[in-house]
């Protein structure tokens, strides 16, 4: 027999071919395999915590330090959310929701049970009355002004100490453009038989109407996403060649013929329309922009209004000169918000109240 030198001898250590692994082998690999995976789902799920703490924690912050209650961006938001609701006339976009109520910028904002920022009235006529109805967005609904204080309020009460039973109406809605203010005015404010329509217009009234949804859960209960939305969006404007708000609100006039400018001009041709046609007189007033009422950069703006007024033959007034010759930032709600405060309602007030004593007859139908 041939004996078998130590070269020839067999490696007993040597791995055995593919497909002939052994048991052990096979089940360690297995078991890596399994460890694998859950590490894998152990670190997904500790960075799915580290997250919702990161959140919970921004949120916490938001609510209870960064929110004092006159956060621009927060208030409004909470506007959206506790006062307005989606109408169902897409002209109108969104609404006043009925007795409503919630504190924003620091005054108490509560509405009738139609919707108003205001007492409740009927759509029937109080004799011998007077009755005016204001059309406008958030300058005549009163953003940061106590209701009394706010200008519809105020001509109310200057009437009254002339001796002259008046009823002033404010039909006012943050965001709202001409188009769904006069909607509004054609579809539910002409039921309040008004001696006296006020179309309060501002700059930015050439905005087409957005289509408005109600916002989802996240959209009514995120404040940091609000928040942190809103310091994003300003520091990419300073940082971009965004267009500054002047601008913007250039832009949506385009020398006169933007479409936005004739969508809004056929509107006020069509309040008009209806004002002749049910004996009821139209003011149209022109709302300045506060940033800088001394360097006012909207001029071209008020004249449009204007000639609009006047093709349609109707009476016009420019508050500016109420409010040229003061500090711009103390007319302003906040220094961030330069949304008329109750000294520059008080200021508008009797700028359109002496126009409106022009107009009224001094008696109501």
């Amino acid at each position: 027999m041939r004996s078998i030198s130590g070269d020839e001898r067999p490696d007993l250590t040597t791995t055995p071919a593919s497909g002939q692994g052994s048991p052990g082998r096979a089940a360690a690999v297995a078991g890596s395999l399994r460890r694998g995976k859950h590490e894998w789902a152990f670190h997904a799920l500790a960075g799915l915590l580290c997250l919702a703490v990161i959140f919970l924690g921004t949120e916490f912050y938001v609510r209870i330090f960064a929110d004092d209650g006159m956060q621009f961006d927060l208030e409004m938001w909470k506007y959206a959310v506790e006062i307005k609701r989606v109408s169902a006339d897409p002209l109108i976009g969104h609404e006043h929701g009925p007795n409503r109520a919630a504190r924003l910028m620091g005054v108490d904002v509560t509405t009738n049970s139609r919707g108003l920022r205001d007492r409740e009235f009927s759509y029937a006529r109080t004799p011998g009355t007077l009755r005016i109805l204001m059309l406008g967005d958030s300058f005549t609904e009163g953003w940061g002004v106590p209701e009394g204080d706010t200008f519809p309020k105020r001509i109310e009460r200057m009437y009254a100490a002339s001796g002259i039973k008046a009823e002033v109406i404010n039909t006012g809605v943050g965001n709202w453009d001409t188009i769904e203010e006069v909607e509004y005015f054609l579809t539910e404010g002409r039921k309040y038989q008004p001696d006296i329509v006020v179309l309060n217009f501002f700059v930015n009234d050439a905005e087409p109407v957005p289509h408005d949804t109600a916002p989802g859960v996240v959209g009514r209960h995120c404040y940091s996403c609000v928040f942190f939305a809103g310091r994003i969006d300003t520091l990419l404007r300073k940082i971009s060649d965004r267009q500054d708000w002047a601008g913007y609100y250039l832009g949506l006039y385009g020398d006169g013929k933007a479409k936005g400018w004739f969508d809004a001009k056929a509107y006020i041709g069509k309040l008009a329309e209806y004002c002749r046609g049910h004996g009821i007189k139209l003011l149209i007033s022109s709302l300045p922009e506060l940033h800088d009422v001394q360097r006012y950069r909207f001029q071209e703006i008020t004249d449009l209004v204007r000639q609009a007024a006047e093709r349609n033959g109707v009476a016009f007034v420019d508050l500016l000169p109420a409010v040229e010759d003061r500090d711009s930032s103390k007319l302003w709600v906040t220094r961030p918000d330069p949304h008329p405060n109750a000294f520059a309602d008080k200021l508008f007030a009797d700028a359109l109240y002496l126009k409106l004593r022009q107009i009224d007859g001094s008696a109501a139908r």
